[in-house]
Formats: C-alpha cells, sequence, structure tokens
C-alpha cells in the first residue's frame, strides 16, 4: 500500500461513491466496510499513525489537527455514519500513539498499515433504563493471572460489526460510562480483539432513527479475558490527561460536514429550479453560508491551539466550537428543507436521511449542558470541558 500526501485529491475521488452508498447501508443498517476498503486502497485509512510507522501523520499530536478534522468534514458530507465510525477508528489511533508503549505502537500500528484493521473506542454503559426497557447495561472487571476479565455489556458499540479491535473504557469500580466515572477514577484502557469467541452481538437493539450505518450493536462479553500487554497507558489516563477534549472537535467536525451537504443541496436546488430571485430563499441561503463559514472559522481556531500546543485553551474551544457547530448544522438543515420543500424529505433524497442522522448524532451530549460548561467557564468556576459535567 502506498501512502499519499495529497490526500485531499485521493479522498474526493472516493466521496461520490460513498455518498452512493450511504442509502443501502442506512437501510439494512450495516456497516460501511466497502468504503473503508476504498480508504485502505486509497492510502487512507491510518489518519492519525505516525509517518514513521507508516501512516498519514496528521491529528493533535503531530501538528497537523486541522487536516484530520477536514478529512472527517468531507466524510461526513458523504454520509454521516461513515464520519462516526472514521472518528472512533482515527481517535483510537490517536490514543494508541499518545499512550501505547513502543511494542503496542509496532504490533498494532503494523496491523492498520499493512491488514486495513479498524479500529474503536467503547465506553456506552447507561445507568438508568429507559421506559419499557427491563435490562441494564455496564461491564465489571476483576484480575485473574496476568491480566482482566471482562463480563457484561456495552451498547452503542460503534462499528461492532465491522472492527477488529476496540479499546473498551472500564471503569474497575464498577458498571458505568466513562462519563459517570469521577475525574479521578482509574478507568481502564483495554485493547480487545473482536473475534475472541467470548464476545457475542446483539444487533436486534440497534433500530435507531438515523446513524443506522454505524451499527452501534450491544455487545455482550462473557469471561473474555484481556493480558496487562493489552493496557494502553496506566489507570485512569484518560480522565486525567482528559484525551476527550481531542475529540469533541472531531463531532464538531462531522457536524459540519452535515452543514456542508445539506447547503450543497439547497444550493443546486435554487439553481435548477431558477429560485435565486426570491428574497426569502435569499435569506435563506445566506444564512446557511454564514453558518458552514462560521463553522470552518471556529475549527481552524481550535485546530491551531491543539497545533501550538495550549491543550488548556483548546479544550474550552473545543466545547464552544460543539456548541456553535452544533446548533449552525441544525439550522442549516433546517433552512434546507424550507427552501427545497418536502420532496427533499422523500426517499432516495439524500436531505432525508441527513436529517434523520443529524438528529440523532447531536444526542451525542446535552446541549444544555455545553452552554452551562461554557458559561461556568465564563464566570470564572470550575468546569469539565470533557465531559461537560
Amino acid at each position: 500500500m502506498t501512502i499519499h500526501t495529497d490526500y485531499r485529491a485521493d479522498l474526493s475521488m472516493l466521496t461520490g461513491a460513498f455518498a452512493q452508498r450511504a442509502a443501502e447501508y442506512d437501510r439494512t443498517a450495516t456497516f460501511p466496510a466497502r468504503d473503508f476498503e476504498d480508504l485502505f486502497a486509497a492510502g487512507l485509512h491510518a489518519p492519525t499513525v505516525p509517518e514513521e510507522y507508516g501512516g498519514m501523520g496528521i491529528g493533535p499530536l503531530q501538528g497537523e489537527t486541522h487536516a484530520l478534522w477536514m478529512m472527517t468534514k468531507e466524510l461526513a458530507s458523504a454520509d454521516l455514519s461513515l464520519a462516526r465510525c472514521w472518528e472512533g477508528h482515527a481517535n483510537s489511533l490517536l490514543l494508541i500513539d499518545a499512550l501505547g508503549t513502543e511494542a503496542q505502537r509496532s504490533r498494532w500500528f503494523d496491523g492498520v498499515v499493512r491488514s486495513g484493521e479498524k479500529w474503536v473506542v467503547w465506553s456506552g454503559e447507561p445507568r438508568a433504563v429507559k421506559p419499557g426497557e427491563r435490562r441494564r447495561f455496564g461491564t465489571t472487571i476483576r484480575r485473574r493471572g496476568d491480566g482482566w476479565v471482562v463480563n457484561g455489556s456495552k451498547v452503542f458499540a460503534t462499528g461492532a460489526t465491522g472492527a477488529d479491535w476496540a479499546i473498551l473504557l472500564i471503569d474497575p469500580a464498577g458498571p458505568g460510562g466513562a462519563r459517570h466515572a469521577g475525574p479521578d477514577a482509574e478507568v481502564l484502557m483495554l485493547a480487545c480483539r473482536l473475534d475472541d469467541p467470548s464476545i457475542s452481538v446483539d444487533d436486534s437493539w440497534w433500530d435507531p432513527i438515523g446513524m443506522r450505518a454505524t451499527a452501534s450493536h450491544l455487545l455482550r462479553f462473557d469471561d473474555t479475558y484481556i493480558p496487562d500487554a493489552q493496557r494502553i497507558g496506566q489507570p485512569g489516563d484518560y480522565l486525567s490527561q482528559g484525551w476527550q477534549t481531542a475529540f469533541v472537535p472531531h463531532y464538531a467536525a462531522s457536524f459540519l460536514g452535515a452543514a456542508e451537504a445539506a447547503h450543497d443541496y439547497a444550493a443546486e436546488y435554487v439553481l435548477r429550479q431558477e429560485k435565486g430571485g426570491d428574497p426569502y430563499v435569499q435569506h435563506r441561503i445566506g444564512a446557511m453560508a454564514l453558518a458552514v463559514e462560521t463553522g470552518h472559522l471556529w475549527l481552524k481556531h481550535v485546530a491551531g491551539l491543539w497545533d501550538r500546543g495550549d491543550k488548556e485553551k483548546a479544550g474550552l474551544a473545543g466545547t464552544q466550537a460543539w456548541y456553535v457547530i452544533e446548533r449552525a448544522a441544525l439550522e442549516t438543515v433546517h433552512h434546507c428543507v424550507r427552501v427545497c420543500g418536502a420532496r427533499c424529505l422523500i426517499r432516495p433524497s439524500a436531505v432525508e436521511r441527513l436529517l434523520r442522522d443529524l438528529s440523532f448524532y447531536v444526542c451525542h451530549d446535552n446541549e444544555d449542558r455545553l452552554l452551562a460548561t461554557v458559561g461556568r467557564a465564563a464566570l470564572g468556576q470550575p468546569f469539565d470541558p470533557a465531559f461537560h459535567r
């Protein structure tokens, strides 16, 4: 496989095919496997792997943060579910680079670069059941020999049927996702090979309104053994070092991709229908253009902070960017629907899927908590830019 330096040209040649496949992946709620195969064949499968290991060498650890987020934005413009799977893969490799041993980096990066192995990070363990839901979720862990034994379940396990490896975020104190753990909790990061026979997938749980192709199924672990050699970093590193703050603006990059897709669809529709003279249409197209440009400016700002090593400012700015871009993306899709009318919500229109996907994806975190975090920072009060507690 050849690693290409001009990834933008290579990526633009692929996104058309990704967009065409998106409807089928959405309908069947299946992982976008062919898209990842194409990314691997084009040399674009190892974005956050350093160049010395054969990767592209972009992302927050490489001083090329904006390049990574723009890649994600382009994928999201084609298929928001694909971008979510891609985020998890790229973020996993970043964690390995940041916290893994030399032996771990050599082993796992080789599998990515040479064989196209796919990675994900899973934390999802909701503490409370929803109305009508009888089962609880969560994992427990215990020591055995030179390793750990995992039992229980995780949900929102993005890429469950497509990934080869998962980084499991597990709190030894008991069930609950990383966001539920206190800042001093010794949450573990354990790399788990997903073809282990002790792991089973329940795909009946995943039947959402949107983001269906992320294949975020329920995973069960039945005495799954993970050796110490597959523990990444020290217990508690993920929380104490604030690594979630590197991923917060990455989500926003996907939202921006959705906004761009809605803007481009609406602009093409208006030109084809010769409605550009309508002042109300002009207002909405103008609002969409401003929203997209605002999103780009925010991501450039946050990326610059990461590249300059100002992690503390980058953490707060990432939260601010998430909130602003999330709102801008939702408003842009709304403007698109108003400009184009009900026909854009009839399959196989891409806007119909985009509306469902974005509406579902922005529930990843509570926007009220995002804004409250910004408010606490403005008031000089303690705030958490990672999980917005």
